[in-house]
């Protein structure tokens, strides 16, 4: 005797789909992808001078550091002092709207720093900050 076996059928039936769910999560990666925004290092820790008057800076494309031994560090590269600008000009073409913010050790010379700042301002970035420690 043949039994009639209703669960059978019924169980293909109940069956979740997940292909909804997944093309949402998807979208969400994606979404969350997008929009983050990521930390930019110049590649070394410098020692930044204190300042009362600082402010916080949007928009921040580029991050030069200059070492205490009057190293440039830009995107966790050393830099030639002579290479400074081309670089800039690189960075700056992929962002227009950013800026160069120039992290410099205490122990850093003025030549250095305004050399960097120069170079940035040849490159055709007029928008260059010096970074401080909050007061």
């Amino acid at each position: 005797m043949r039994r009639n076996n209703r669960r059978g059928g019924e169980d293909n039936a109940s069956e979740i789909d997940l292909t909804p769910m997944l093309d949402v999560v998807f979208i969400m990666l994606i979404f969350f992808i997008v929009t983050a925004s990521f930390i930019k290092e110049a590649g070394i820790e410098v020692n930044r001078p204190e300042a009362s008057t600082a402010s916080k800076k949007e928009n921040v494309n580029i991050l030069v550091a200059v070492s205490a031994t009057n190293e440039i560090w830009i995107d966790k590269r050393r830099v030639d002092k002579r290479s400074v600008r081309s670089v800039i000009e690189r960075m700056h073409a992929e962002n227009p709207k950013g800026a160069v913010v120039v992290q410099a050790d205490l122990a850093s010379t003025t030549e250095t720093v305004t050399s960097v700042i120069d170079s940035a301002r040849a490159a055709g970035v007029f928008d260059v900050s010096l970074a401080t420690e909050d007061d």
